[in-house]
């Protein structure tokens, strides 16, 4: 296995909630109250749509916020990986992940273990470049049990209720996560910060018409019809865990260009305020370091007042000389 790539999950196609628009040269991102399913494949127009996107769009009157899923592990943290995510706008590539505690980063000198004391508190995170940064693995029909559809997302509240989501369900079902019959469910909320506006989040609930006792006895048929075939979902878990293990950072070159483009629109290319040497190198930690190296409001107000008083005695000088000759 080549070591500093991280094996993933195979994958089928994209689970979107909006799309990426042009707009005066700049591609940003346009939000929708539904999901999209897309397959790998992009054309002028954007992704192009998968099978299973009109299949259950007609389902439910053209509105799609309802997708029945399974999951590949029971390990939620495999189907959920969750962490703070700084990527360089100009290369696209990772820079820096962490989990609140520790961080793995990019630097010169090569990949280094750092402290992570979240976005609050780091200093190459200023300016919204570092964000929660979540993607769930999910099974979409039978045709292939092993490839799966990605859902990409930096918002809290997708990523606070598919982890707690995920949690409870492995707990209730005896550690049958995998055998679930689940859903993947479009809500909204509204809150003060979006005044008024809807903020529509992705939730994992029990299928459309199932109870959950009849969802766990479902999977606990299911359980028992794959130990009886040799299926070792022990094996599979730990298979992925190792996979995840292998690389720093899960996404490649290729993909982060287009999380960029979808989820990190609002970073900007170069923090205010700062000035590059002629020959420092053009990467976003360089310019986010130099950004933490400036003097602070308070530093920069007590400069100036010393600058000011200097100021007024040199001035006062030639006035007390005028004023004794007078005399």
């Amino acid at each position: 296995m080549l070591k500093g790539l991280a094996i993933t999950p195979p994958i089928l196609g994209r689970i979107a909630i909006g799309k990426v628009v042009e707009n005066n040269g700049k591609r940003l991102p346009q939000k929708d109250d539904q999901f999209t399913i897309t397959s790998q494949l992009q054309s002028k127009e954007g992704w192009i749509r998968h099978p299973l996107d009109e299949q259950l769009r007609s389902e439910q009157e053209g509105k799609l916020r309802r997708i029945p899923i399974r999951l590949l592990f029971n390990d939620p943290d495999l189907n959920l990986r969750a962490e703070y995510a700084l990527f360089d706008r100009q290369t696209a590539r990772p820079l820096c992940v962490g989990d609140g505690e520790q961080c793995k980063r990019r630097t010169r000198e090569g990949m280094v273990t750092l402290d992570c004391p979240s976005p609050e508190g780091c200093p190459l995170a200023q300016n919204g470049a570092c964000k929660p940064y979540g993607r769930l693995n999910v099974v979409i029909g039978d045709d292939d049990p092993l490839g799966s559809f990605i859902f990409r997302t930096t918002g809290f509240n997708s990523i606070r209720t598919l982890a707690a989501r995920l949690a409870y369900f492995k707990a209730i079902a005896g550690n049958r996560l995998a055998c679930m019959p689940l859903e993947l469910r479009l809500r909204g909320k509204s809150t003060r910060q979006s005044r008024g506006t809807a903020i529509f989040y992705v939730d994992i609930t029990l299928r459309e018409g199932w109870t959950l006792e009849e969802t766990l006895a479902e999977a606990q048929r299911l359980d028992e019809q794959r130990q009886a075939t040799g299926f070792d979902q022990r094996a599979l878990d730990k298979a992925a865990k190792a996979g995840f293990a292998n690389g720093a950072f899960e996404d490649s070159a290729e993909e982060s260009a287009d999380v960029m483009d979808e989820l990190y629109p609002d970073v900007p290319d170069r923090p205010s305020g700062t000035q590059d040497a002629p020959d420092a190198p053009m990467t976003l930690a360089d310019k986010l370091q130099a950004k933490s190296q400036q003097p602070t409001p308070s530093e920069t107000s007590d400069s100036a007042s010393s600058e000011a008083d200097a100021r007024a005695s040199t001035e006062a000088q030639p006035s007390a000389s005028r004023q004794t000759k007078r005399a």
